[in-house]
């Protein structure tokens, strides 16, 4: 199983319960085609560096996960049918990015705790 890690942004216009609604939806996409859900951040209403399709802010959210190498491809067909979706990227992890990864949700769970 490869490890992934995977940011997205959702439209600005969405409302919070709307919002957590998609960010579900995608997680449940995952866990049923067999992906491993390791993180899920969401770090909220950003501003963009650029206008896409006219919005100049959008709602960010990362998912880290360990799939086949299949579990890509299904999550970015998932993406490109949800007009909710302005952006996505993917990214696989080697070793050393995971070790990275793995540093950082330590932070960020230390932070929340805080």
């Amino acid at each position: 199983m490869n490890q992934y890690e995977t940011v997205f942004i959702l439209t600005p216009v969405l409302s919070d319960e709307q919002m957590k609604e998609t960010v579900a939806k995608f997680k449940k996409l995952l866990t049923d085609n067999g992906a491993e859900i390791l993180n899920e951040e969401a770090w909220g209403l950003k501003k963009l560096a650029y206008a896409i399709e006219k919005k100049t802010s959008g709602f960010y959210c990362l998912f880290e996960y360990k799939g086949g190498p299949t579990i890509v491809e299904t999550l970015e067909t998932g993406f490109r049918r949800d007009e909710k979706v302005i952006r996505y990227m993917t990214v696989k992890l080697d070793k050393y990015a995971a070790a990275y990864a793995e540093k950082r949700r330590d932070k960020w769970a230390k932070k929340l705790e805080a």
